[in-house]
């Protein structure tokens, strides 16, 4: 009878054994990387995660700030960070901030959100609109903040488990302020090997993912030109030199760009969407000012359309004996370059992506015109752009982005937040754990 004493204290070595072998086992680990995804999928799912991000997004909501202006939005991020512990660098590019979680050692990659809203006055009513008159997330920055937030939760709570280092960017001024670029001008991308970004859609469902490989959104810029003549009354214009007539003729002129010029298997757009000139019915004005954009899809295409556009504008002027002032850079406008995802990174998105969602929830992007200034990093170093679906029919139609009627369905945050951390600690798990380690280049801020 005596040797049963022992068994309560064989089981309880036995369950103490087996509980330390659990805790060994890292979250992260590249024996289990296919599972990476899967797990942090669920782990957004939880409650306590879901609602946090759904707290930081409404939270934003209801106080947009426009770029470079993102003061209160920087403030909450920083905030937030200090509370889990994390190290950052601010200010960057007056109102960003980068966050380190892991080793603060190469290899680094990057994960980015944007932080700007719009101006324009929201719509919708509901709870947590806008308390900013003329001022509103209407492109889903909010949900983008909310998202990397809580990739960092996660992260930070797995942070020993990282080999390398993952940056949180959480960048100003995405909205026409080229934000990225002085964050990229400012260094933040030294010794950073890869980045990632997302943006929420309106056009796939929830669950579902889109991107491709290569040229995604396209290269753009914008110019204004003043076509001078000499004004008079409408009733005589041949004592005039007529500036609209000469306007109009430019406008013609430059759609025979993209009509005539361009290879119609090389996608370009020019548009004229700004027209100004003259304040009554019989008196023709001394200037007219036009203004819009052009786009390409390759970095010679835009250049070449920049080129005709002056021209164009130039010589019809003169031919309307007028003349023509051109500003490329209209409101400090910048020059997006084309956003390019890299193909090694298409692969990567492909198997975390296909791991967390399915293959056949993973849909090739048909490349559009409309521009990103992530653009800034893609050009620097390796980055990848893709799109989060959240529509749910049975919650009613969601308005694109850039409208007042623009709304997020919050259950797509888990899945933007759960794509970041698995994109960023599978790529340092895989890409680099066959690499030779590399020397110093510690970040300072760690």
């Amino acid at each position: 009878m005596g040797s049963f004493k022992w068994v309560p204290l064989l089981l309880n070595l036995c369950m103490l054994l087996s509980s330390k072998l659990i805790l060994s086992d890292p979250f992260l680990n590249k024996q289990g990387l296919a599972d990476i995804p899967s797990k942090f999928l669920n782990l957004a799912k939880r409650p306590e995660i879901h609602e946090y991000m759904v707290n930081i997004r409404r939270a934003l909501h209801e106080n947009p700030e426009l770029g470079f202006e993102e003061f209160d939005t920087s403030k909450l991020i920083r905030n937030e960070l200090d509370k889990m512990g994390i190290p950052y660098k601010y200010p960057i590019a007056v109102t960003g901030v980068v966050g380190y979680i892991g080793s603060g050692n190469p290899p680094f990659v990057a994960i980015r959100a944007d932080m700007d809203a719009l101006s324009m006055q929201e719509a919708v009513e509901w709870e947590h609109k806008s308390r900013v008159p003329g001022k509103m997330h209407a492109c889903g920055h909010d949900a983008h903040v909310a998202m990397l937030l809580g990739a960092a939760k996660m992260l930070q709570e797995h942070r020993n488990d990282l080999e390398g280092t993952i940056m949180l960017v959480f960048q100003p001024a995405e909205e026409g302020g080229g934000g990225a670029k002085k964050m990229r001008d400012a260094g933040i991308l030294a010794n950073v090997d890869a980045i990632f970004g997302l943006h929420v859609s309106t056009l796939f469902p929830i669950g579902v993912v889109a991107t491709r490989p290569g040229p995604v959104l396209a290269g753009s810029g914008f110019f204004e030109a003043i076509i001078s003549g000499k004004g008079g009354h409408a009733a005589i214009p041949q004592h005039t030199i007529d500036p609209i007539l000469a306007s109009s003729n430019i406008i013609v002129s430059l759609q025979h760009l993209v009509s005539r010029e361009a290879d119609p298997l090389d996608s370009q757009v020019v548009t004229v969407a700004k027209f100004q000139g003259g304040h009554a019915f019989n008196v023709i004005p001394d200037s007219v000012t036009i203004g819009g954009t052009f786009r390409a899809f390759s970095k010679e295409s835009f250049i070449q359309l920049k080129q005709r556009i002056e021209e164009v504008i130039t010589l019809q002027a003169g031919v309307q004996r007028c003349n023509a002032t051109i500003n490329f850079d209209p409101d400090e406008k910048l020059f997006y370059p084309v956003t390019v995802n890299d193909k090694d990174l298409h692969e990567h998105f492909q198997n975390v992506a296909g791991h967390m969602l399915g293959k056949e929830n993973i849909k090739e992007v048909t490349p559009t015109m409309g521009s990103e200034d992530f653009s800034f990093f893609t050009e620097t170093i390796p980055g990848y752009f893709y799109f989060v679906g959240m529509v749910n029919e049975t919650q009613g139609r969601l308005e694109s982005g850039h409208s007042p009627y623009f709304r997020v369905n919050e259950d797509v945050l888990p899945y933007g937040a759960a794509l970041h951390a698995s994109l960023a600690s599978t790529y340092l798990l895989d890409y680099h754990s066959q690499m030779p380690k590399q020397k110093a280049s510690f970040h300072d801020e760690l």
